[in-house]
């Protein structure tokens, strides 16, 4: 609970996205939060992820206040669709059908603005063969889900070669999934 009052402290609400999977580790799906309700999803076995930080700030808060209040019935169907789908390619371990459903119709084309080359950070991983490329939170993190070590390392150097342009400075990160979640090191 503590976590929560630290997302609420960055960003004005209290919210696990962010805490609980870097808590827990693995994939979480916050079902809700009266009482807080999460679901630890599977992980399949060959998901790796490649995740740019571009080092610019974007607060939660200003991400946040980018956000349209009223969302699009066909969209918000849409966007059920996609996380229904998404959830049952982590469970079947269908990579097609992550890559398939791993599609943000209502916050991304919002904030992907706010993050220098973000289009094509996200059209290049795709036609070179990442699952799904999206924005981490609020930004101004992108990460890719890739299948297999090498799919993800190829990411990273197209990641790579993108942002050695712009002049802004960047950290790049190969890894599988984190399903223990932190822990203390000595």
């Amino acid at each position: 609970h503590y976590s929560l009052i630290g997302e609420f402290v960055a960003s004005g609400s209290y919210h696990a996205d962010n805490v609980a999977p870097a808590l827990l580790g693995g994939i979480i799906l916050i079902r809700d939060y009266d009482p807080i309700d999460y679901i630890k999803l599977p992980v399949p076995k060959d998901l790796w992820i490649t995740v740019i930080t571009p080092k610019i700030q974007i607060k939660t808060y200003d991400a946040r206040r980018v956000l349209k209040q009223k969302v699009v019935l066909k969209n918000a169907i849409q966007q059920a669709g996609n996380l229904a789908a998404l959830i049952a390619g982590f469970y079947t371990s269908d990579y097609d059908l992550i890559g398939r459903s791993l599609v943000d119709v209502l916050i991304e084309p919002q904030r992907s603005p706010l993050i220098p080359k973000f289009n094509e950070l996200k059209k290049k991983s795709l036609s070179s063969g990442a699952l799904g490329t999206g924005i981490s939170g609020s930004g101004p993190s992108v990460f890719s889900l890739c299948k297999g070590e090498n799919s993800a390392e190829k990411i990273k150097s197209i990641f790579d070669a993108i942002y050695k342009k712009t002049g802004i400075d960047y950290e790049i990160i190969v890894s599988k999934v984190n399903e223990k979640g932190v822990k203390i090191l000595s």
